[in-house]
């Protein structure tokens, strides 16, 4: 059984697990718990094996909590890619990759910034409005890591562009942070979908060119954006 790899979840107390077909069982007592947070030392320690591979759900989603495999492995790999890392060969490779990641980050950017210009589209008259606009969406939303819709490569860059004009527009020009909203199924859905037909409309009429409307939300959060930087 301990020479299988496997995919298992927490049980109680610490040291057991369970199986997928619910058996509870005890970790061997020579195996550690190797915590998630070094791809590349868990990826080796997994070759190495056998390894049990504990996960969890966490609302929708299921994520590693660690893996459960023979210490021995786990200190001899640790202790190799510690080797490994201080070499010059390894040094200039991580460089290497640091700088690729960046050129490419910044080619993003670039490529962002272009669909937002596009999907808003504004009257020349409004040009100044919409690269302000751009740059502040662009600026919230491209960061790695920032968890926002901008970095999710599942939808074409045109319609993250959008979502995300539409999120930076629902939280800076409208009170939807401030909102008390009922916990009813599909109520936050509901109003997000009126705020963002509110932003849409104002938009539009930054494309026909009409005069910017009194006391507009878009020019205050532009202002204060500007005020802030």
């Amino acid at each position: 059984m301990t020479h299988e790899s496997r995919t298992v979840s927490p049980a109680f107390p610490y040291g057991t697990v369970r199986f997928e077909d619910g058996t509870k069982v005890e970790v061997p007592e020579d195996w550690a718990l190797l915590e998630p947070g070094d791809a590349t030392l868990t990826r080796r320690v997994k070759a190495a094996g056998p390894t049990w591979t504990m996960k969890k759900k966490m609302g929708r989603r299921v994520i590693s909590v660690g893996v459960w495999a023979p210490e021995v492995n786990i200190e001899r790999v640790r202790a190799e890619l510690a080797a490994e890392r201080e070499t010059p060969e390894y040094q200039r490779k991580l460089e290497a990759g640091r700088a690729r990641r960046a050129r490419e980050q910044d080619a993003y950017v670039e490529d962002f910034r272009g669909a937002v210009l596009a999907f808003l589209g504004f009257h020349e008259r409004h040009a100044a409005m919409a690269e302000a606009l751009a740059d502040a969406v662009t600026a919230h939303a491209t960061p790695v890591g920032s968890g926002t819709v901008a970095r999710t490569k599942r939808i074409p860059v045109e319609q993250r562009a959008e979502s995300a004009v539409i999120a930076w527009m629902r939280h800076q020009t409208t009170a939807y942070d401030d909102m008390t909203i009922a916990r009813v199924k599909g109520r936050r859905r509901e109003v997000r979908r009126d705020l963002a037909k509110r932003s849409r409309t104002l938009l539009n009429r930054y494309r026909r060119g009409d005069d910017a409307p009194a006391g507009c939300p878009l020019t205050r959060a532009l202002a204060a954006t500007k005020h802030e930087s």
